[in-house]
Formats: C-alpha cells, sequence, structure tokens
C-alpha cells in the first residue's frame, strides 16, 4: 500500500515571511482548557477580598467631632486645611475602608450633613470618624476643648 502523503513527506518545513511564528505560549494556550464557568475566577477573587467594618463612635468621640465642626463653622471663610479621616462603604460587599484626604475646608452643608472642600469633594458627616488640623492645637481655638 502506497502512503498518501509520500510526495510532501519530505519537504522542509515552510517558514512564512509575512507572518512571525507564534510563541510557545501562545501556542500553548490553544489547547488549554476553556473555563467551564465563567467568572468563577472573579467571584473567588471577590471573595477573598478584605473589607473593614465600620467604627461607631461613642458618645464622648461625637462630643469631640462636633465641637471641632462647631470651630470650623464658626471661621469658614478662612477655608482652613483640614485632613479628614471618613468610612467608605464597599459598593459590593457588607463593609468597606477608611480614607483620609486633606484639603481646604469650602462650607458646611447642615441639610445634607456633609462638609465640602475646596476641590470638590464631598464627605457625609455620619461616615467622618476624625477631623486634624494645625488650628486644633496650642492657643489658636479659645474656648474650645478637643482633647478627650
Amino acid at each position: 500500500m502506497k502512503n498518501p502523503y509520500e510526495d510532501i513527506i519530505n519537504l522542509p518545513h515552510h517558514v512564512s515571511k509575512t507572518h512571525s511564528q507564534m510563541s510557545m505560549q501562545d501556542r500553548a494556550a490553544q489547547f488549554s482548557p476553556f473555563a467551564a464557568l465563567t467568572g468563577y475566577d472573579d467571584a473567588i477573587d471577590e471573595t477573598a477580598r478584605l473589607t473593614g467594618r465600620k467604627i461607631e463612635l461613642g458618645e464622648e468621640a461625637k462630643e469631640v467631632l462636633d465641637r471641632k465642626l462647631q470651630y470650623l463653622g464658626s471661621i469658614i471663610s478662612n477655608q482652613p486645611e483640614i485632613s479628614v479621616t471618613y468610612f467608605v462603604p464597599d459598593e459590593k460587599k457588607d463593609g468597606g475602608e477608611y480614607v483620609t484626604v486633606s484639603g481646604n475646608l469650602k462650607r458646611i452643608d447642615e441639610y445634607e450633613r456633609a462638609i465640602i472642600l475646596t476641590d470638590g469633594k464631598k464627605i457625609l458627616m455620619d461616615e467622618i470618624i476624625d477631623i486634624e488640623s494645625e488650628l486644633f492645637t496650642g492657643d489658636f481655638y479659645e474656648g474650645y476643648d478637643f482633647r478627650e
């Protein structure tokens, strides 16, 4: 019996002049098994991602924060520089993370219970756990005691 490929079996391997050779990694990827459960790896990664719990402030800490906000409200025309630490809830699962931003205070919105910085950043008062400023040290804030 005659081999049907006998006429081409001993020819040299063809190398294209227009297309570059595929890398071994790309070539192997063609034969890897397909993902039977689309999104499964993403779901596992999301489950493994850690989020923090929101801290509930005690009454004393809330009073200190309120006094700081009152003081800042009384000098708001100066657009004081502050650093605010607040909770950002996670969009996909329970919990979130604490973020600290710095900037100049533009206004305090009592209706929305938010503070607005000069760069437009709006921070909800209910999410704030601390406000820091050089104004809260020394004798700068006569009549206000911010220390716990």
